[in-house]
């Protein structure tokens, strides 16, 4: 019987315990880390959310998509990003690269391939192509290009939308996000950013 009514209460003593750190651990803890997360950096908290002029949502910040038409072709008129080896393209659900080594034979020829595509939609000589215009990045789901990418696409996208060129090289520039704290990283442009400032242009 002793023995009986030790066992009930170590198990009613586990069970209470499981029952707190669930509620502090489970419910509190995580209502207070959303809780400061809204009121210090909510924008970061709620997804990095991009709008359009119309306050419309039309992606994040932290993930990088196509602008082509249906039928997958870029479009001339808007900065196009690098490529993507997630899924179909930019797929959340998929992130991936392609793990391809740099000597394996497929990717050799996308890069070629690639290289002559952009070569030719841009206007400009296949050697002038930077390497992030050729390659996904390792999550496939990178919303940055080069700054050397962004001025390599100035001129066609100027031409498509009728504008001076010297404008969408203005801006450009100013789309330009420095290294982190200075020295960490390469300078690079957002993509969907640059594309919002681009839009604006128009209104």
């Amino acid at each position: 019987m002793s023995s009986t009514r030790t066992t009930v209460r170590t198990h009613w003593v586990a069970l209470r315990a499981m029952l707190i750190f669930t509620a502090v651990l489970g419910v509190a803890y995580a209502l207070v880390i959303t809780g400061v997360g809204q009121l210090v950096l909510p924008a970061q908290a709620n997804g990095s959310m991009l709008r359009d002029g119309s306050g419309t949502v039309v992606g994040s910040s932290l993930i990088g998509q196509s602008s082509t038409d249906a039928e997958g072709a870029p479009l001339p008129e808007w900065f196009q990003p690098r490529p993507s080896a997630a899924g179909d393209g930019y797929d959340g659900g998929a992130s991936s690269g392609s793990n391809y080594g740099p000597e394996n034979a497929d990717l050799v020829a996308a890069i070629e391939e690639r290289r002559a595509q952009v070569a030719e939609f841009d206007g400009v000589s296949p050697d002038e192509v930077p390497v992030d215009a050729l390659t996904a990045s390792a999550s496939g789901l990178d919303p940055h290009i080069s700054p050397e990418y962004a001025r390599l696409q100035v001129a066609r996208v100027a031409a498509a939308r009728g504008l001076p060129e010297a404008e969408v090289a203005d801006l450009v520039e100013s789309r330009i996000q420095a290294r982190d704290l200075g020295y960490l990283g390469d300078p690079t442009v957002n993509v969907l950013e640059l594309n919002l400032a681009l839009a604006a242009l128009g209104e």
